[in-house]
């Protein structure tokens, strides 16, 4: 049993479910690990739960943990799926694990290594994550584009270069990241990236159609356009690797207290039924909003 203090919601995936978007085709691999109800709706969605361990074996009771669990209270979840968050990460913050998570898979799908000239197209909350990696990485030269100049803080307090649109500071790159879901931002990636450079898609479109500029430079420069998806351990080491250890990692990786700037909205359980369809709407925008209990 567990008493939730805080659940992060995943604004992208979250407002697709609310707008009863989900594809019919991508409805079983959609569902959330402790999903109640089926798509389109009634549905109890979500996936970043932080709370407190009330019940259960002596050994995990008081200790707070992350859970693959919808927006609750209180709720009751598998021993295995509970994993404790590190006494240096804070509840707040510990509500990105999920993204945190998915950050990680996608650096390691894409190759990434020390000295690489490294591009994020997107400063959301999964492209600031993969900044948040990519200057990790011994001797990387990272730029993130994004049309919002209020992003320029946030990625240059993470040690990266910022800039409104492709220049010569992003030209030629060996990995470029693409998490804005759109269509311009992916064509800016495929600009950006350098011969034989490779391309990660990150972001989901639901039922969309996206046109992506294949023309050009495209087969000339033996471009690689691969897609990352966090429902898989990446294939680098999924031999080697469980769901939960990958988790674990990504725990780790929020011991920086730089990423509390990512989490920006705040509305209280009570309050979700009416603040809800307003932070999700189409036209809503920031950073990761979290219920607290």
């Amino acid at each position: 049993m567990v008493r939730s203090v805080f659940t992060g919601i995943s604004r992208g995936t979250e407002r697709l479910v609310l707008a009863g978007k989900v594809p019919e085709a991508e409805r079983v691999r959609m569902r959330a690990p402790l999903q109640e109800g089926v798509f389109p709706f009634p549905v109890k969605y979500g996936y970043c739960a932080v709370g407190v361990v009330e019940a259960g074996p002596a050994e995990m009771i008081g200790r707070t943990v992350f859970c693959l669990h919808p927006h609750q209270d209180w709720f009751l979840a598998p021993l295995d799926m509970l994993v404790p968050v590190p006494e240096d990460v804070p509840s707040r913050r510990a509500t990105l694990a999920a993204n945190m998570e998915t950050a990680l898979n996608a650096v390691w799908d894409s190759g990434a290594g020390p000295a690489d000239r490294i591009v994020i197209v997107g400063a959301g909350i999964v492209g600031l994550m993969v900044t948040a990696l990519a200057v990790r990485i011994p001797g990387a030269d990272v730029t993130v584009i994004d049309i919002a100049e209020d992003r320029r803080r946030l990625v240059e307090s993470f040690g990266a270069r910022f800039a409104t649109a492709p220049s010569s500071d992003s030209a030629g790159a060996d990995v470029v990241f693409h998490t804005s879901v759109s269509a311009a931002g992916l064509n800016a990636a495929i600009a950006s990236a350098g011969l034989e450079g490779t391309v990660v898609e990150m972001s989901w479109y639901g039922d969309r159609e996206v046109p992506a500029l294949l023309g050009g430079a495209f087969h000339s420069q033996r471009l690689k356009l691969v897609s990352s998806q966090v429902g898989q351990v990446s294939a680098t080491h999924r031999p080697r690797w469980t769901y939960r250890r990958r988790m674990e990692a990504a725990l780790r990786l929020l011991a920086d207290e730089r990423l509390d700037a990512l989490v920006a909205d705040e509305i209280s359980f009570a309050d979700a039924p009416t603040a809800l369809p307003r932070i999700l709407g189409p036209e809503a925008s920031g950073l990761a909003p979290v219920i607290r209990y």
